[in-house]
């Protein structure tokens, strides 16, 4: 029907949209001298006395915060195209499947850049994509779960 199928495409879009979102960052494009020519002039912007290294220590830091966000999003928008789905499967596992996805696209996005020789490749980088999805998943599930002690009432 129709209303499915927009309900569908309403709700797996975004998660569609910010895959792409995550593989064009892990193109040259997201590199470090690509990412430099925002963050670099920002970092002379409000700290025009810091030193270069320690400029580069910060632009690795907001590299690193930026991975950690990017899959809490991801991880936020499948649990969500999850919870809206018509199929019982994907709502009642939505948590789980959800990390499974992140654990996939991470290890996907950094089995990419191993062949980008502007980018650099790391299970490092796919552990802090995963806590960040993670992170958001623990969250999600924490304000959603049912109530079971009623602490108020005693």
């Amino acid at each position: 029907s129709k209303i499915g199928w927009r309900a569908s495409l309403s709700a797996y879009a975004p998660l569609l949209l910010w895959t792409g979102v995550i593989f064009f960052l892990s193109s040259p494009e997201g590199s470090f001298s690509q990412t430099s020519r925002i963050i670099g002039p920002l970092l002379n912007f409000f700290f025009p006395d810091m030193p270069e290294a320690n400029r580069a220590v910060i632009h690795s830091y907001i590299r690193k915060t930026a991975h950690f966000t990017e899959y809490a999003v991801f991880a936020f928008l499948a649990v969500r195209a999850f919870s809206g789905s018509a199929t019982s499967f994907l709502k009642k596992w939505r948590y789980i499947l959800a990390l499974i996805l992140v654990t996939i696209v991470a290890s996907l996005d950094e089995f990419n850049q191993s062949f980008e020789a502007s980018r650099t490749s790391s299970v490092w980088d796919v552990a802090l994509d995963i806590s960040g999805g993670l992170v958001m998943v623990v969250v999600l599930w924490s304000i959603k779960r049912p109530e079971t002690n009623d602490l108020s009432e005693s």
